[in-house]
């Protein structure tokens, strides 16, 4: 390389944008998805051991699919090559495989081919690398955001391993951010910085999992704020605000505005108020809320507010959290509006609530009374001897599935801890044990 060169890398490398800048160059700099590079995980196995097969990411952007490839393309002995399908065309493809059968044919050396944005490729272009996957002249490292098993040649997807990168957590944003912040070569660190931690935590819980996004908002708030007397840049929220195009609401996940807005969508839901209920979810949503967290407080909502009244309810508030964390944002805001709506439309009633409550303070309160011998379990023989187990009735053989029977101990027999009321499905139920009741 002459000076010529030298000086035009060095000059590209400072104009990078701050994300370029910053990508790690080894395992130990990535941050985030301990979930494929925990150092007992298979990925960091295999880079660590330059054994790789053929590979799949696919997650979100800025989740950091490219920044490994690049950590890769930094410890493997083997030829590393990239293209970028919304770019390649097939001249750029055989140009690649060409250069990947002379490495391995003249030098025994393998070639991984990193394609980012696999999924543009058409299935003739896809089709196109199988052959050279199939016989290992290329080790293909594709990357995409769209669901591989939807847009990838199922044959590519059979001949590699396919790791989902989820999105990083707002630990994880910050970390990164702190990071440009200080470093003086890579990042920002050469800025006199006065950045408030209001700041960085709200570009951290506002980029979506988006390290990218996070780190651009960074570098425009700092490129574009004037340097005050005292000679520094001074960053605080409202500035970042404007450069993430996200504004600050009174909403703080520590504070008040946090309890204020979580009790308000509770109470608005067993209040049977749906528009308030999509006001808060809403702003709880806007605000980067952590939707399990949502997600929980709308399935306490259904058995304590809910109940009986219509149980379905628990079900829908389920089945909404375990979809929520298969699917996450930005489609989870569809499903935890639908199961707010019905916990807001349902019929209310807090007899389990109330009912288990009471049970419980009762338990503290009193003695503990012995289990009726009649319903005890007999286990050991003999038992049946002294009364255990017997007279016991089964109720499957008697009218209606049901007879009277005394089931609480004797000193409490005639206790009640649920009380019923007349709201939706709770009605039928108390009417339906009022009815055998009355016919045993």
């Amino acid at each position: 390389m002459d000076l010529f060169d030298y000086m035009k890398e060095v000059n590209e490398k400072d104009s990078a944008p701050l994300a370029s800048r910053l990508r790690p160059d080894s395992l130990d700099m990535v941050v985030g998805q301990e979930h494929i590079l925990g150092k007992d995980k298979f990925l960091y196995r295999a880079i660590k051991a330059d054994k790789l097969s053929s590979i799949i990411f696919f997650g979100p952007p800025g989740c950091g699919k490219t920044t490994i490839a690049k950590v890769i393309a930094n410890t493997t002995k083997s030829n590393f090559k990239q293209i970028n399908a919304t770019t390649a065309g097939k001249k750029e493809m055989e140009e690649a495989i060409s250069e990947a059968k002379i490495s391995i044919s003249m030098y025994k050396k393998k070639t991984i081919l990193f394609i980012d944005e696999i999924h543009r490729f058409n299935k003739s272009q896809q089709d196109y690398l199988l052959p050279f996957v199939e016989d290992g002249t290329i080790i293909l490292i594709g990357a995409t955001t769209e669901n591989p098993f939807f847009e990838v040649n199922k044959a590519l997807i059979s001949r590699s391993r396919v790791l989902e990168l989820k999105p990083l957590s707002y630990n994880d944003i910050e970390s990164i951010l702190n990071k440009a912040i200080k470093d003086k070569e890579r990042g920002m660190g050469k800025y006199e910085l006065d950045i408030s931690e209001e700041a960085i935590e709200f570009i951290s819980k506002n980029a979506d999992g988006d390290a990218r996004n996070a780190l651009n908002a960074l570098e425009l708030a700092i490129l574009t704020t004037d340097i005050s007397a005292d000679g520094k840049i001074h960053i605080d929220i409202n500035i970042i605000s404007e450069c993430i195009q996200k504004k600050v609401l009174k909403y703080d996940k520590d504070g008040n505005g946090h309890y204020d807005t979580v009790s308000a969508f509770i109470k608005s839901m067993r209040g049977s108020d749906p528009d308030a209920t999509m006001y808060y979810l809403a702003k709880m949503l806007y605000a980067g809320e952590d939707i399990k967290f949502i997600a929980r407080r709308i399935v306490i909502c259904a058995a304590e507010d809910v109940g009986l009244a219509d149980a379905n309810a628990l079900c829908v508030a389920t089945n909404a959290f375990l979809a929520v964390e298969r699917v996450g944002m930005p489609e989870a805001r569809i499903i935890l509006a639908e199961a707010a709506n019905y916990i807001a439309g349902a019929p209310k009633s807090n007899a389990s609530y109330l009912a288990i409550n009471s049970a419980l303070k009762f338990v503290k309160e009193n003695v503990d009374y012995e289990v009726p011998k009649h319903i005890r379990n007999a286990n050991y023989e003999g038992e049946r001897d002294i009364g255990i187990g017997v007279g016991y009735k089964y109720a499957h053989d008697y009218q209606n599935h049901y007879v009277k029977q005394q089931y609480l101990p004797d000193e409490i027999k005639d206790t009640v801890f649920l009380n019923l009321t007349d709201m939706g499905f709770e009605k039928n139920i108390k009417e339906y044990l009022e009815k055998i009741k009355k016919e045993s």
